[in-house]
């Protein structure tokens, strides 16, 4: 007989708190942020953390320049300021990404122009740039999205023939890694989040700029400080108070900046426990019908910011969208004690903002500086069938080990063993 599913009263396969949370700290972790708070003159910490982060996270991208900033959308910011990208300019971004990507373009008063993803890394579409390529394109700015690296062979490619600059967003894919070189280190400058979430956390928000440009390096350290040139722990002695541009406030804090370099220290071995829960998922989960796993290209080395599943009701003889069949298993699932869910509900280009072109107001940075540019919702087919299909397994992350990953396993045995039971469910 078929064991009872917990959504109608059964016993439930993860027990409660069992799972580990991320960030996961040692008292290493917290003796770094306790000796900022133990220092007599606590306000220099603010250089040293920084000057620190900043060598450190240099060091390990093999880069000449890092800023740590306040969050990955600041660092994002930096990277289209940096490049020179102006006003009216338009600069290629993934349709499928957190719409962070977008919003720094638009905060520089640029156009983003969505090019939808590649539906086996759900990456930017290589394939698909060129044709969005006009006489004011000036950048392209894939995403590594949930940690897989994109096609940036193709990508720099492209960005060579057409004299584009190449701006990384590596929010989600801290030391993954592309024909064995580390994303982030590929394009003209990139920007990583180290929000509470991200593989490498600040248990708060946080985010890093990189670069091997020195020009793009002033450029956006001009942005980050109100456009000012400020020497950290100079300020009294020798800063002008002399705005040469516009900026903004995006120096981040030292007590994050601590952890984050207390987490650095650990980051490869966390990945790595990271990629062993996940190829243990795809060895074990690829062999039920109706589940598809992740794809990981021969040339990729992943670090599964979370770990995605996607579902496929052809594959059982339902006649059903894999949007039904997602939310029906999810439900389930999670009452199994498997943390699933969403992440963007639907592709960014769809998102109000875009569709009425509300920016700044008054159509602003379209209408004022002559855009041409249209978000039609047909133009990111893949992207909508990701959203639609696709639902995400959370906790993935160390201490959690294969011990969690059994039962994940094992609930998802339980649920699909159980389809007719689930499909029949009413969900709450």
């Amino acid at each position: 007989m078929a064991e009872k599913l917990a959504i109608v009263g059964g016993d439930r396969i993860v027990p409660e708190d069992f799972i580990k949370p991320w960030p996961y700290l040692t008292e290493d972790d917290r003796e770094a942020v306790q000796a900022v708070l133990a220092t007599e003159r606590i306000t220099e910490q603010q250089r040293i953390q920084a000057e620190g982060l900043a060598q450190e996270w240099a060091k390990y991208m093999g880069v000449k320049y890092c800023i740590p900033v306040n969050s990955g959308t600041a660092a994002l910011h930096m990277c289209v300021a940096g490049v020179g990208i102006e006003p009216g300019d338009e600069v290629i971004i993934p349709a499928f990404t957190f719409w962070a990507t977008a919003a720094a373009v638009l905060h520089h008063n640029a156009i983003p122009v969505f090019v939808d993803i590649d539906p086996n890394t759900y990456c930017i579409d290589p394939d698909l740039i060129e044709a969005k390529i006009t006489e004011r394109t000036r950048a392209i700015l894939p995403v590594h999205i949930h940690g897989m690296p994109a096609e940036m062979n193709r990508i720099l490619e492209i960005a060579q023939r057409h004299d584009l600059s190449v701006i990384e967003d590596v929010a989600q894919a801290h030391g993954a890694q592309y024909h064995g070189r580390l994303c982030g280190s590929f394009g003209d400058a990139a920007a990583y989040s180290t929000q509470a979430s991200k593989t490498l956390s600040s248990g708060c928000q946080g985010g890093l700029f990189t670069t091997d440009d020195e020009l793009i390096h002033q450029r956006a350290g001009l942005l980050q400080y109100f456009g000012e040139i400020v020497v950290p722990g100079q300020e009294r002695e020798s800063q002008e108070y002399n705005a040469y541009g516009l900026g903004w406030m995006y120096r981040g804090d030292m007590f994050s900046q601590a952890l984050i370099r207390s987490q650095l220290k650990r980051l490869d071995q966390n990945n790595m426990l990271r990629v062993e829960n996940c190829r243990f998922l795809t060895q074990h989960l690829s062999q039920i019908p109706g589940l598809e796993t992740p794809l990981v290209p021969e040339e990729c080395n992943p670090v599964y910011y979370n770990y995605v599943i996607g579902f496929d009701p052809k594959a059982l003889g339902l006649n059903i969208s894999a949007g039904e069949l997602r939310q029906k298993v999810q439900a389930t699932l999670r009452a199994e004690g498997v943390p699933t869910g969403q992440w963007q509900r639907l592709p960014v280009p769809s998102q109000e903002i875009f569709q009425n072109r509300i920016g700044y107001g008054k159509g602003c940075p379209w209408q004022c500086t002559n855009s041409t540019v249209e978000y039609n919702l047909n133009d990111y087919p893949c992207a909508t069938d990701f959203i639609a299909s696709h639902c995400y397994v959370f906790d993935v992350n160390p201490p959690n080990d294969q011990g969690l990953m059994s039962l994940y396993v094992e609930a998802f045995h339980k649920v699909m063993d159980n389809l007719d039971l689930v499909l029949d469910a009413e969900l709450n």
